[in-house]
Parts: structure tokens; C-alpha cells; sequence
């Protein structure tokens, strides 16, 4: 099983990136996903959440109104729309899956089994 995050890279303040997250060795349709990130020197955090059908999201109150998760199912990829960039969203952001079927969104890392490597997001001012 593996988690296969891309599309990170360098952006100016203001500026828009869009990640993806494509998951292999199994199906995640019916897992919640999620992405978090992690600045240097600062421990991990929670981005964004997506329910498994897609219907119900969760988002950071840093990142709320700027970001935008969402998943299709159908290519076992997830996206995030990560628009009107901060510096202070400098970061490497990782996806990951829970793997306990059809429960609820959740903000804590520890529900997450499966992890993707990371990519590297550098917003500069």
C-alpha cells in the first residue's frame, strides 16, 4: 500500500498550488483522507479532512477559506486546492489515509495508518 503525494513546489505569496495524493495497492473509497503538513522546527499538523463519500470536510482554521480538499473515488487520488498563499504555509505536506473503513473525519494523526512521503510547499514573500 502506498500514498503517493506530488505537486508541491516553490510560490510566491498570493500564488495558488494544487497537491495530489494517488494511493496504490488498495482501494481508500471508503476511508476518510486527510492532509497534514509540518514546518521546520514545528511538529505536524493538521490541514484538511475529507469523509470517505466526499460529502463532509474539515479544515484547519489557518488554512479555512483558502484551501480546498476533495477526492475522486474513482481514481483513488486526492487533491488539495491550495489557493491565496502565506508564507507561514511553508511546509512539507503529507496525505494519508485512516484505514478502518467508513468512520468519521477526525483531526488526529494517530487515526491515520496510512502516510504519504511528503512534498515540499516553499511560499515566498
Amino acid at each position: 500500500v502506498q500514498l503517493q503525494a506530488s505537486g508541491g513546489g516553490l510560490v510566491q505569496s498570493g500564488g495558488s498550488l494544487r497537491l495530489s495524493c494517488a494511493a496504490s495497492g488498495r482501494t481508500f473509497s471508503s476511508n476518510v483522507m486527510g492532509w497534514f503538513r509540518q514546518a521546520p522546527g514545528k511538529e505536524r499538523e493538521f490541514v484538511a479532512a475529507i469523509s470517505w463519500g466526499g460529502r463532509s470536510t474539515d479544515y484547519a482554521d489557518s488554512v479555512k477559506g483558502r484551501f480546498t480538499i476533495s477526492r475522486d473515488n474513482a481514481k483513488n487520488t486526492m487533491y488539495l486546492q491550495m489557493n491565496s498563499l502565506k508564507p507561514e504555509d511553508t511546509a512539507v505536506y503529507y496525505c494519508a489515509a485512516d484505514a478502518i473503513n467508513y468512520r468519521g473525519i477526525t483531526r488526529s494523526s494517530a487515526y491515520y495508518y496510512h502516510w504519504g512521503q511528503g512534498t515540499q510547499v516553499t511560499v515566498s514573500s
